[in-house]
């Protein structure tokens, strides 16, 4: 029987055809998805009797969907995290997951500094002013020297402490699961949450979204960070109570924040943090760089074939 694989990431083979051209050199069949947004349990409903494999993105796939399918054998996400796959489920029924970490880390490194320093010296306020005719000369903060909060210290919150020492920043970080040495970075200061939130001008988030993490910074977090701080999140929505986040940035105790996640993404037109001049909110992108893509949709491309060819994909999570 051919092997056939869905493919519902928009962005699999964006950058170049290699990753689409290993799949059909090893006479792997593949679909591109059809739909133009998410794919939702109905659609999946529909298909999913169709193929031996999944290469996933955003789109949610539960456990109903899984517990239906006759010949499905693999999920790739195509991506780090895989908070939109019902894990328990897959590995119930045998169905591995994949996921490709680490890959992206430089580039969400990057976004995240790219987030900072356009949220603290008002570029985009400024850029839109412009083209609107305008030429105010807007007033920012300054990032250097600052106190850096890395809420998570992954491969991202790493690189994200590395570039921070170019900027002589006062890094600080929590992570209750780092099993590195600190003596391996010098340069940072490993504090607990309470410390971080009290201490950081610039609070950024790196954590996966999971059960311990939903609401993460909650109310209580937001009250303990400094007034007149900023944060940011590019890891995932939900991770910060975005309600509570409206109101602490509305009444002025926070001066800004920058996010790349929503709970809800797209972001709906009535989500109130829309109508704040002092958020940057951007599309999930923050792993989107042409190097980063083709990384992880080459990596997706191998564990397909791996997998099929009787070895073990890398990166197993179930």
């Amino acid at each position: 029987m051919a092997i056939n694989v869905l493919i519902t990431s928009r962005s699999f083979g964006q950058v170049s055809d290699e990753p689409v051209k290993i799949l059909r050199e090893n006479n792997i069949n593949y679909k591109f998805k059809e739909k133009h947004g998410l794919m939702e349990e109905k659609d999946f409903l529909e298909v999913i009797d169709e193929f031996d494999a999944i290469i996933i993105g955003a789109d949610k796939i539960n456990g109903n969907v899984l517990n239906s399918s006759k010949r499905l054998k693999l999920i790739c996400k195509h991506g780090t995290g895989v908070d939109n796959i019902d894990i328990e489920t897959a590995r119930k029924n045998g169905i591995i997951v994949t996921n490709v970490p680490a890959t992206n880390s430089n580039a969400v490194a990057d976004f995240t500094f790219g987030l900072i320093i356009d949220l603290l010296r008002k570029i985009s306020d400024n850029i839109i002013g412009v083209r609107n005719g305008e030429w105010v000369k807007t007033i920012g903060v300054d990032i250097y020297g600052k106190t850096i909060g890395i809420i998570g210290f992954g491969e991202i919150g790493k690189r994200v402490a590395k570039r921070a020492t170019g900027f002589d920043m006062n890094i600080l970080a929590y992570d209750p699961y780092f099993s590195g040495s600190s003596n391996s970075f010098p340069y940072v200061k490993f504090v607990d949450m309470d410390s971080l939130l009290r201490s950081s001008e610039i609070v950024t988030v790196h954590v996966p979204l999971n059960q311990n993490t939903i609401n993460l910074i909650d109310e209580d977090e937001l009250n303990k960070m400094k007034k007149g701080a900023f944060l940011v999140n590019t890891s995932r929505g939900g991770i910060v109570n975005e309600s509570a986040l409206y109101e602490y940035l509305k009444k002025g105790h926070l001066a800004g924040a920058a996010l790349d996640v929503l709970k809800v993404e797209p972001a709906p037109k009535n989500n109130p943090l829309l109508t704040l001049e002092n958020v940057l909110i951007t599309s999930h992108i923050a792993s989107y760089s042409k190097e980063a893509l083709n990384a992880v949709s080459m990596i997706c491309a191998k564990n397909v074939v791996k997998f099929f060819s009787g070895q073990s994909p890398d990166f197993i999570v179930a």
